[in-house]
């Protein structure tokens, strides 16, 4: 079994530190924005909305790390950030008012 060399690790570590942190940081206020809108239409006012959903999404943020350093990969991490992204992404468009008209 032959052993990536220094380099490759050392870029696949940055790789991983990059997604967690940047990476990590959209998805979690992505999912602060969607959830926000999503108690804002279910009736709670937009100030508790706003503040249940930007506690809630420390624990993710944090959960969202360490998904990213358990991926076999730091294509798999990158890979899962992005759908993850994007269906939130339009999850939340879809919520806005006149954002699926």
């Amino acid at each position: 079994m032959s052993r990536a060399p220094a380099a490759i690790r050392k870029l696949s570590l940055a790789s991983r530190a990059l997604a967690a942190i940047a990476g990590g940081y959209v998805l979690a206020s992505l999912v602060t924005a969607a959830i926000a809108l999503l108690l804002g239409r279910l009736g709670v006012s937009q100030a508790q909305a706003l503040l249940a959903a930007t506690m809630a999404s420390f624990p993710l943020y944090a959960a969202i790390i360490m998904a990213v350093f358990h991926a076999r990969s730091a294509a798999r991490a990158w890979a899962a950030l992005v759908i993850a992204a994007a269906s939130l992404a339009a999850f939340a468009w879809l919520l806005l008012p006149g954002g699926a008209a």
